[in-house]
């Protein structure tokens, strides 16, 4: 009777599957229309799982490169945040984000109601008739909770711990999928033409702002700068880091790999090779920079270098030339190692260097596909600018409001001695190592 079950519902999307082939939503080429249906949706459901686990990546990313006094609280709020961008996202955020725009309407904000749906006639997604509306969902979920996964880590070693999770509940609700109409909604930046494949703007640059935000908010974390100079404060653990970097390329073939929104052979694999190639110019240039200007290979610069390059691809990710995406990367790697030099200098304490990786390179990355884009020229450079203009603004301003308002509520840093004694015994009473000697250095 299982089996029987599951054919019959296989059996059901014979129908669908043949009115969208009458509208021409597939290419025909090979196999009946409920494979291709089958296969787009199984591989945005990966695509989606493999976004999921960038999550685990940031968690020891962001771990290894703290000290250990804090592992537990690093881990904790990067545990709680995915669910609540989930939450959030099934709640509000979804509708947000996609509020049922017309083109050229020029919108900037909507709302399609409360909840998703969860009756049968929600087969298909209104945003993608290739796969159902519930890995749209799933799809566009495991995003939701990134921008807010990047402040985690340039707030780490100071923030409260209960005040950062109102502000991601915040921020992740509202902010990210509001900004995110602007563009894959339909919204009036769409309309104007901007372009950014997979988030180098949406979601890197939006999380990169609302790091700024805090930090500056926040101030630098104790002893980092004594008497004008700059107190190097090393990550416990280069190990976790490294693990926690691989871990998110490899996550990054599912968020770019699935930004395709279906499993077009040749589109997928041309993003996952433009990936892989910024990605690995990247670390190289970051390596070489690190090496020239500090007399020492730096393995944390190579490891942002990586992610720099990521970074920097996926605004154009579906439309780069070999030489392009090299030269995405390298100038991505390069541009993050003098970046965290940059902001040591003025005093902005970022223990992770999101807002390097993040921020600037996503601002780089949006910027590139005006240079090196399907529609490279002046016009699409302006009109990339604009972008990058409105979500900075509007990402920015909106952090800095929520984090002063939660200040003025419950408090926004831990006290001297807490920071002092580390977060994981204040904030959890516990420490992650409890084997070992604890030490306020470490």
């Amino acid at each position: 009777m299982r089996y029987e079950s599951r054919w019959a519902r296989y059996a059901a999307l014979i129908p669908l599957a043949v009115a969208l082939t009458a509208t021409g939503a597939f290419a025909q080429d090979e196999g009946p229309s409920v494979e291709l249906f089958t296969v787009n949706n199984l591989w945005m459901m990966i695509a989606a799982a493999l976004v999921f686990i960038m999550h685990l990546g940031f968690a020891t990313l962001e771990a290894g490169l703290t000290r250990a006094k804090n592992t537990t609280n690093i881990l904790f709020k990067n545990t709680l945040i995915p669910g609540i961008g989930v939450i959030t996202y099934a709640f509000v955020g979804f509708n947000l984000m996609y509020p049922g725009f017309e083109a050229g309407s020029m919108s900037w904000f909507g709302f399609a109601g409360f909840g998703i749906a969860a009756e049968g006639d929600a087969l298909t997604s209104a945003y993608n008739v290739g796969y159902t509306y519930w890995t749209d969902f799933f799809f566009q979920a495991m995003f939701a909770a990134t921008c807010a996964t990047i402040i985690s880590g340039a707030v780490a070693e100071r923030v409260k711990l209960s005040s950062f999770l109102v502000f991601s509940v915040i921020f992740v609700a509202f902010v990210y999928p509001v900004l995110g109409s602007w563009k894959w909604g339909y919204g009036w930046l769409n309309d104007l033409g901007f372009y950014d494949f997979a988030g180098s703007t949406l979601v890197h640059s939006v999380g990169g702002w609302g790091a700024l935000a805090g930090i500056l908010i926040l101030g630098p974390r104790k002893g980092k700068y004594v008497d004008g100079k700059i107190r190097p404060i090393p990550g416990h653990s280069m190990p976790l880091a490294t693990i926690g970097v691989f871990l998110l390329w490899l996550g990054w073939f599912g968020f770019n790999g699935g930004s395709v929104l279906s499993a077009d052979p040749a589109l997928v694999s041309l993003t996952l090779v433009t990936t892989t190639l910024a990605a690995s110019a990247g670390g190289i240039a970051a390596a070489l920079t690190s090496w020239i200007t500090a007399k020492k290979p730096d393995h944390s610069m190579a490891l942002n270098g990586i992610l720099a390059g990521l970074v920097g691809i996926t605004a154009g990710a579906d439309q780069m030339a070999m030489w392009s995406s090299i030269l995405v990367g390298v100038i991505a790697g390069v541009l993050v190692v003098f970046s965290v030099y940059f902001f040591d200098k003025i005093k902005i304490d970022d223990p992770v260097g999101a807002t390097s990786v993040h921020l600037v390179c996503g601002i780089w990355g949006t910027l590139a596909v005006g240079i090196f884009g399907a529609k490279a020229g002046a016009s699409q450079l302006g009109i990339q600018a604009l972008g990058v203009a409105a979500y900075g603004a509007a990402a920015f301003i909106s952090a800095l409001i929520i984090f002063l308002a939660v200040k003025a509520v419950m408090g926004l840093r831990v006290s001297a001695e807490e920071e002092e004694e580390g977060l994981d015994i204040g904030e959890h009473g516990m420490s992650a190592y409890p084997d070992f000697q604890s030490s306020s250095h470490l």
